[in-house]
């Protein structure tokens, strides 16, 4: 007997607790994403609207997103024109918008939804299909598209979807226009809007890895022979795990088959084996097994998320995140590649690249969590312009390529790297280590009342600033720490003078205050970690200040 439910969130709950025998219930998701018109909050975080499918990821839903697109791509507010980066609507119309998804459930009948809302309002539209992040954003610039919408919730686990606006400048959306889009959906969940569908006609289909093939190729920023000719010639050996996602089949495009190439994770799979999809330490498991079982004497292994714009190392002894890869980014394409420019990285990232880049004379710049806050780096007019820019939670781009976060370029960078050092990844970093100093970053956090999340979250949480100024004393493990530096641009970090770190800010997305570190020793991090939990706990029981 199949089991009923009520409402998507406890379906998805016996889902996700057996996804290979409750599989078919997943005909139920679709009936409550179809069905359900219940409004939903929309918020545009650090990368685009997400919602559980069924519940609040609906086809209204997503018709009222898509609607409120139109709306301000038909804006004549100069801050919101000049954001989406194309004169009038009439432009927007002509040149068109790119539409695609990663593999998630009911990704494309998702997309079939937006791409008849877009023609019904007389815009051309360009159908990618399944594909990565990265390619919308080189193929908007290869098209001269106006802008794209890629349904993607990039590494969330299964039950999730997602939805990723990119204006022309084929880089995150942002705040000009994501508050817009916010202002109208939200205006519309009040009215508990009930919109129809329009079906699409045969949009224009698209290749997108061959557009993206082309631009890397055009750019320069990366050098495909070397790589090729590594690939070919070298005793090396590469292993990368899709985990079911968008990536599947990239590289092959971009580099031929290879029999030093392995593949794992690559057949359709909407549920990813019961797994959050992200790139992390416990998920790089199979791609170290698989390395370590090879005799080859440069290891490459890799894992991307579903969308592509996120990416992890190892090479068969080590894992590198891109804590460690950022900062090997800036070294290897400033001291080999003979790039110039400044570095940009997340406030919440290791400072190894900041102790590199001191000595290189190169200068940082730390910016708020999310990809967007480096597009002022990344365009091609830009004043500073970034050698390489990346963000903590496995997101990196560099200079003259996406304004989006890249894993094929990680990728690919990180084969060029091996092909022009001669050395393994864990290798090289441990050459920059004893160089530049040692230093070892971590993440964590701890959950919050649903009902401080926002607003009262921030008020509680700046009083860290107040309390925590430079040149103030804080004991960490029976040492006493003075404060060296107060950073505020997303939330509050304290360096301390022996240059260990913490950082605490509110999710953007989850009930959640997250917590940043960095500790000089291995062993040095859990007392950061209990530091930060110690002054989180103790601004949260304090009253709220004025």
């Amino acid at each position: 007997m199949t089991m009923q439910f009520t409402d998507a969130a406890s379906c998805w709950q016996a889902i996700l607790s057996d996804v290979v025998k409750n599989r078919g219930l997943l005909d139920q998701i679709e009936r409550f994403a179809r069905e359900n018109t219940a409004p939903a909050e929309i918020v545009f975080g650090t990368s685009g609207w997400r919602g559980e499918i069924g519940t609040d990821y609906t086809f209204n839903n997503v018709r009222i997103v898509t609607t409120a697109i139109i709306e301000v791509l038909q804006s004549r507010d100069p801050e919101v024109v000049k954001a989406i980066g194309v004169p009038d609507f009439e432009e927007i119309k002509k040149r068109g918008v790119i539409v695609g998804h990663d593999n998630r459930f009911l990704g494309r009948e998702f997309a079939r939804e937006v791409m008849g809302l877009l023609q019904q309002a007389g815009m051309k539209t360009w159908y990618a299909g399944e594909a990565p992040t990265p390619e919308f954003s080189s193929g908007i610039e290869m098209l001269k598209a106006a802008c794209s919408i890629n349904l993607t919730p990039s590494h969330n686990p299964a039950n999730y979807a997602g939805f990723k606006f990119n204006p022309a400048d084929g880089g995150p959306a942002g705040s000009e226009i994501t508050t817009k889009i916010e202002e109208i959906s939200n205006r519309m969940m009040r009215e508990q809007a009930i919109l129809s569908g329009a079906r699409p006609t045969a949009p224009e289909t698209i290749d997108l890895p061959a557009l993206y093939l082309q631009y890397i190729q055009e750019k320069k920023t990366l050098d495909l022979g070397r790589i090729l000719a590594f690939i070919k010639s070298s005793d090396c050996a590469v292993c990368i795990d899709n985990v079911h996602g968008s990536t599947r089949g990239r590289i092959e495009r971009i580099l031929g088959a290879s029999r030093k190439i392995t593949y794992l994770r690559t057949a359709d799979d909407q549920l990813f084996g019961g797994i959050a999809p992200e790139p992390s330490e416990k998920n790089m498991a199979g791609t170290e097994q698989t390395l370590q079982a090879m005799t080859a004497a440069l290891k490459l292994g890799v894992i991307m998320d579903p969308d592509g714009d996120r990416i992890r190392f190892c090479d068969g002894n080590v894992q590198i995140p891109m804590n460690y890869f950022g900062a090997m980014a800036l070294h290897f394409l400033h001291v080999h590649k003979g790039f110039s420019g400044v570095v940009a990285k997340s406030v919440g990232t290791s400072n190894l690249v900041n102790a590199i880049a001191k000595k290189l004379g190169i200068a940082v710049r730390e910016t708020k969590v999310g990809f967007k806050n480096f597009r002022p780096y990344m365009v091609a007019d830009a004043p500073e312009r970034a050698i390489v820019v990346f963000e903590e939670s496995d997101g990196i781009s560099g200079y003259h390529h996406t304004l989006e976060k890249d894993a094929l370029f990680g990728l690919l960078l990180a084969l060029e790297m091996m092909a022009v050092t001669g050395k393994k990844l864990g290798d090289y970093l441990t050459d920059l280590m004893e160089e530049f100093g040692y230093y070892y970053p971590d993440r964590s956090g701890i959950s919050v009342d649903k009902a401080l999340v926002g607003e009262p979250l921030l008020r509680k949480l700046s009083v860290l600033r107040e309390q925590y100024k430079i040149g103030t004393e804080v004991v960490i493990n029976s040492c006493v720490r003075t404060v060296r530096d107060l950073i505020t641009v997303d939330g509050t970090k304290l360096v301390f003078d022996d240059g260990s770190w913490l950082m605490i800010r509110p999710s953007g997305t989850e009930p959640k205050v997250r917590f940043y570190i960095e500790a000089r020793t291995e062993e040095g991090k859990k007392a950061v970690f209990e530091t930060a939990e110690r002054m989180t706990r103790e601004a949260l029981a304090a009253p709220c200040p004025a």
